[in-house]
């Protein structure tokens, strides 16, 4: 049987793949179980892609595991998915130092309850020396949030002197985001069957390709993975131009 994997052009791949990973909920519904049973197996779908991706040479995976708006939803289920959150982290830990993978985490890190900060800084930190795939978790992340927080940093500094007016370009811009040192997605794919952006990169993603799957995030697996690179492949980017 033919894969996907089959028609990737090694040589054109995307240095960096965004994922909106939707449906764990849904999927778990279509189930008859409770949501975090579709929290839990979207676990192994974050598992299996980054594995891909290290596999396949990619060199940037931002996932976004948590947003600000999330904070919305009821305490108990909050409460499930920071639990699953510490779980995860101590499990993967060993698994992304074999992988040579160096993780990062963006967003208003200083909301998460403080056992999570820990855990997270403790697997930065671990891996820091990694040279292969990043993998930026978005956590307590928007970009509305990002960018209000880049504008207050770029106004203080303008007060202080430290910028001029005419200044101000996309470049310094970037410079202030969350995002400064890794480059914008080239790829940016939605799982669930959902048509929108979700306030994820906005800034960051005025260029990227974007790939929408009906697939739930728990059942996205490796040939929805290979068919997202096939399809960025086949377009044509151009960049505005």
């Amino acid at each position: 049987m033919s894969s996907y994997k089959d028609k990737i052009d090694l040589s054109r791949l995307p240095q960096h793949i965004a994922i909106i990973m939707d449906g764990n909920g849904r999927w778990a519904k279509d189930k008859g179980r409770p949501r975090i049973f579709g929290h839990k197996n979207g676990v192994d779908s974050v598992s299996v892609i980054t594995e891909e991706a290290v596999k396949l040479g990619i060199q940037y995976l931002t996932l976004y595991v948590f947003s600000t708006e999330n904070w919305g939803r009821p305490l108990e289920e909050i409460n499930a998915l920071m639990e699953l959150l510490i779980d995860s982290i101590e499990k993967e830990t060993a698994k992304l130092q074999k992988n040579n993978v160096k993780l990062k985490a963006i967003g208003d890190l200083e909301r998460l309850p403080k056992k999570v900060r820990e855990k997270l800084e403790d697997c930065i930190h671990t891996t820091s020396a990694n040279t292969g795939l990043t993998l930026i978790l978005a956590l307590s992340y928007s970009s509305r949030w990002e960018i209000q927080h880049a504008v207050k940093k770029i106004t203080q500094d303008a007060c202080d002197g430290k910028i001029k007016p005419d200044e101000v370009s996309e470049e310094l811009i970037s410079s202030y985001l969350l995002t400064r040192d890794i480059p914008d997605p080239d790829l940016l794919i939605r799982t669930s069957g959902e048509i929108r952006i979700s306030n994820f990169l906005l800034w960051q993603i005025a260029y990227s390709e974007l790939y929408f799957t009906d697939e739930h995030w728990p059942a996205f697996r490796k040939e929805e993975f290979y068919k997202s690179i096939v399809c960025y492949q086949n377009r044509d980017r151009r960049f505005g131009k």
